[in-house]
């Protein structure tokens, strides 16, 4: 029986692949909760920053249910605004990493949080009212342009790790291979797509995610089952290895409150 959710468990791998003294964007939820979780576990000098331009702060009292509610301003080191973050810090080139969310995301790493559609428009050929409206790219967009690197988390369910997105919101590496580049984005492309069963990773060439590593209570076969292309499995896919006790307590210690430990 596990003593974390499979949300806890997510939000610390993610964690740990967040560098000390990175430059790092987080947004709200689960995001934010794995980069303060990596800053209390083995990054203390991580530099965080909110695309609303709250920059150096700490959650006080658990997390924070907007990019400037008190919670992550009460103790900032300053504040600018989303032209600073976004503009001057992301889309520069000089934010090392960031941690964004997804309601859809292929192969490539791209991500969709615009809407769902019953014929999207890059096969109806035209803009039609999504099925689901969702909430927009955020900060995301420029994001995925603009930091030197970037971790998509999200649920791993086959409805969201589809074969080609509806939409677009979020860039990754487009049709994989070189079109990225050719499109002369400063920013390096999503590092890690991590979820709720394991880390995937994009080949060096192709651009399309593969399996790196898989949760303990999953097996390949389920990560495959709940993933709509041809999952390919890396010769040396391993098992992510189980949070620790330290871990737990560090990560808790961030979401005092409890607001994100729901099971899935």
């Amino acid at each position: 029986m596990m003593d974390y959710t499979k949300q806890e468990f997510m939000a610390i791998t993610t964690g740990r692949e967040i560098k000390d003294g990175e430059l790092i964007i987080l947004g709200v939820g689960l995001s934010m909760l794995a980069g303060y979780f990596a800053q209390t576990n083995h990054a203390p000098n991580m530099r965080p920053f909110t695309e609303g331009g709250v920059y150096g702060a700490t959650p006080v009292g658990g997390l924070p249910w907007g990019i400037e509610c008190n919670r992550i301003s009460a103790n900032a080191t300053s504040f600018t605004n989303a032209i600073d973050a976004l503009g001057f810090l992301v889309l520069s080139g000089r934010a090392d990493n960031a941690v964004i969310g997804a309601a859809q995301v292929d192969k490539y790493g791209n991500v969709n949080t615009t809407g769902i559609w019953n014929d999207p428009p890059w096969k109806a050929g035209k803009y039609l009212p999504p099925r689901v409206r969702l909430n927009g790219s955020g900060g995301a967009a420029d994001i995925s342009v603009g930091c030197k690197r970037y971790l998509i988390m999200v649920s791993h369910e086959k409805r969201r790790f589809v074969e080609k997105v509806d939409y677009i919101s979020s860039t990754g590496f487009l049709n994989g291979g070189d079109s990225r580049e050719k499109c002369g984005f400063i920013g390096g492309g999503p590092a890690a797509i991590i979820s709720t069963l394991g880390i995937l990773r994009p080949d060096p060439q192709t651009k399309e995610f593969f399996l790196d590593a898989f949760f303990p209570f999953t097996t390949i076969e389920e990560v495959k089952a709940n993933t709509e292309w041809d999952l390919k499995i890396s010769p040396d896919v391993n098992t992510v290895p189980e949070p620790t006790d330290e871990e737990l307590e560090n990560l808790r210690a961030v979401d005092v409150t409890g607001s994100l430990r729901k099971k899935a």
